[in-house]
């Protein structure tokens, strides 16, 4: 990444350099103040000048991208973008914010700054309290190859906070015709779960709170980090976790090196299916599966089931595993609204350090006495 940055360092001040720029000078581009190096994350990167312009470099921000560096100038006081850049530019702070993913909506709220959020998708199934209380004039511009581009522009958003899948987002072309900047957020691609958290140092940067957006992380990662050392300081027992429940009859399953197991890890569980040493998840036929769930003395994140006997009805041959009928099965399905949105892959993203506490609750409930805040065991 650090080759890529300089790369982008020397072009801009070449571009600068060339061309006449109706800003600052030359030297005022020069990014060479490190405003934010993250620790967890390995996706982005945030440069500065002494104008307090910013560089915002994102690496490889889909899945199967090799090499793809995007980048977004925001640009303060008199600075303004080298003729010839072709990246993205903020001018200012970003106020009016159209988020595609609901992850999006909690990074902002983590730093107090929900109430920016102008647009998203999906409005329905948001979680967030801000949010939902402004309902009437937070508008819901669609999804991924069915956007309103005509409610979309009406909002004049300062920047539409982007994801990929396994390609660049379609809406990059009618964003640039509309001339609305935007900024991928590749969270979802990282497998640290503090690394997803870190994302919101990068937003707190476009809305020029970045000290309060540094200051969130560094309170979740302690926290995070803290209960990890409890664990860890403890013989204990390491109960085998399942994970997961089929679909479309087939039950895929995630490498050992995965968010979800290494959240299984820094709790003091051990994952049960330590085969898979890939890079994304494996599918396992029924029988495996059956097998795997079979030794388990817990199983985590089973489907969409909210009570046992829903879990015995779906997956009819799993319903006389002892993991079933001895009440060890726990879904992080606690905090579900009404349309189905769950605020786990919500605010749960931002929040690692809570998810970390409900699964040593459900694991070691004697080190945690707090009450479940995503997991709930199925009865």
């Amino acid at each position: 990444m650090k080759q890529a940055i300089n790369y982008v360092l020397f072009i801009l001040l070449a571009l600068t350099t060339l061309s006449a720029c109706k800003g600052r000078s030359a030297e005022a581009l020069v990014f060479d103040r490190e405003v934010y190096t993250p620790e967890y994350a390995s996706g982005f990167a945030v440069r500065g000048n002494d104008a307090g312009s910013l560089l915002v470099t994102v690496t490889n921000p889909w899945q199967g991208a090799d090499s793809v560096t995007t980048n977004l100038l925001v640009l303060r006081g008199d600075d303004s973008a080298p003729e010839g850049f072709d990246g993205q530019v903020l001018k200012g702070d970003a106020h009016r914010i159209i988020a595609m993913s609901s992850t999006h909506v909690a990074m902002l709220d983590a730093v107090g700054e929900a109430r920016r959020v102008v647009g998203v998708s999906g409005k329905e199934y948001i979680s967030n309290p801000t949010v939902t209380a402004r309902r009437d004039s937070v508008c819901d511009v669609g999804y991924e190859g069915n956007i309103d581009y005509e409610t979309l522009v009406a909002l004049k958003p300062d920047i539409v906070l982007l994801y990929g899948i396994n390609n660049a987002s379609s809406m990059e072309g009618k964003l640039r015709e509309s001339g609305i900047p935007f900024v991928y957020v590749g969270d979802y691609l990282e497998q640290s779960p503090l690394g997803k958290a870190e994302w919101l140092v990068m937003l707190s940067e476009l809305m020029g709170v970045g000290d309060r957006g540094r200051e969130s992380f560094a309170e979740i990662a302690d926290r995070y980090n803290e209960l990890k050392a409890t664990v860890a300081a403890d013989s204990l027992d390491r109960p085998a976790v399942m994970l997961n429940a089929p679909y479309s009859g087939t039950w895929f399953l995630p490498p050992v090196n995965s968010y979800a197991v290494t959240l299984i890890n820094d709790a003091g569980g051990r994952y049960i299916y330590d085969k898979n040493t890939g890079n994304s998840s494996e599918p396992v036929d029924i029988e495996e599966a059956y097998m795997l769930a079979s030794q388990a003395d817990v199983w985590l994140n089973a489907g969409s089931a909210g009570t046992a006997a829903d879990l015995a009805k779906a997956y009819p041959k799993f319903g006389s595993l002892p993991v079933v009928k001895e009440g060890r099965v726990y879904n992080n399905i606690l905090r579900t609204n009404a349309a189905g949105g769950n605020d786990y892959y919500e605010s749960g993203v931002v929040r690692p350090d809570l998810v970390l506490r409900d699964l040593i609750k459900i694991f070691h409930p004697d080190i945690v006495a707090n009450d479940f805040v995503y997991y709930k065991r199925l009865e």
